[in-house]
């Protein structure tokens, strides 16, 4: 299996064929992907890329950590570790926290509205 190495500071206008030629040049490029939002298909400025083994690896950092693609200054570490725990956990809380106020917020609007408006003036006019 390869090493995954995480680039980030891209140009928006990288892209996946375009990351995998600037590594080529440190060794064998297993793939190569720009991470894009999944709303608009747009980069969000970073991507991975997959060096054959350790040693290529090393070499692509070392080469390309701090160097210059299309005007901007790029950042090449490894991305195992940080990706897994940080990048994970993060993005399941968020979803979480998210949709758990949301749907709360909804609801008390909702009924509180409802019982008011409809309960309380529909009610009387229909008794008497």
């Amino acid at each position: 299996m390869g090493k995954k190495l995480y680039v980030g500071n891209l140009p928006f206008s990288a892209t996946d064929e375009s990351l995998q030629e600037i590594f080529a040049q440190a060794g064998n490029v297993q793939s190569a992907k720009i991470i894009t939002d999944r709303d608009t298909g747009r980069s969000k400025g970073f991507g991975f890329v997959e060096m054959e083994n350790d040693a290529e690896a090393q070499a692509a950092i070392t080469a390309l950590y701090d160097s210059e693609v299309m005007g901007r200054k790029i950042i090449v570490n490894e991305s195992q570790p940080k990706q897994q725990g940080a990048g994970g956990g993060g993005f399941k809380k968020r979803s979480f926290g998210g949709s758990g106020s949301g749907g709360g917020g909804g609801y008390k609007k909702g009924g509180y509205n409802r019982g008011n408006s409809g309960g309380g003036g529909g009610g009387y006019d229909k008794d008497y």
